[in-house]
């Protein structure tokens, strides 16, 4: 696979995913993802994705201001 941005190769590696949505800052660490060894944009599948915005959804209803998990573990 090819990155969007620049057509440079994609590999697989982890890293961490950031969001800011109403005033909750939600970190989610050792996501599953495809990272341009060219320019390091970060890709997700469509499988990683959902399950992103599943969590993300998911902490803001928890009420905190700032959350930090684990993709595996969340």
């Amino acid at each position: 696979m090819n990155c969007f941005f620049c057509k440079g190769n994609l590999v697989e590696q982890n890293t961490n995913f950031m969001a800011d949505i109403d005033n909750c800052f939600i970190i989610v660490k050792n996501v599953p993802s495809l990272v341009c060894t060219q320019c390091g944009e970060v890709a997700y599948t469509d499988q990683v994705s959902a399950r992103l915005e599943q969590i993300v959804h998911s902490l803001c209803q928890a009420l905190s201001e700032v959350a930090i998990v684990n993709y595996s573990a969340a």
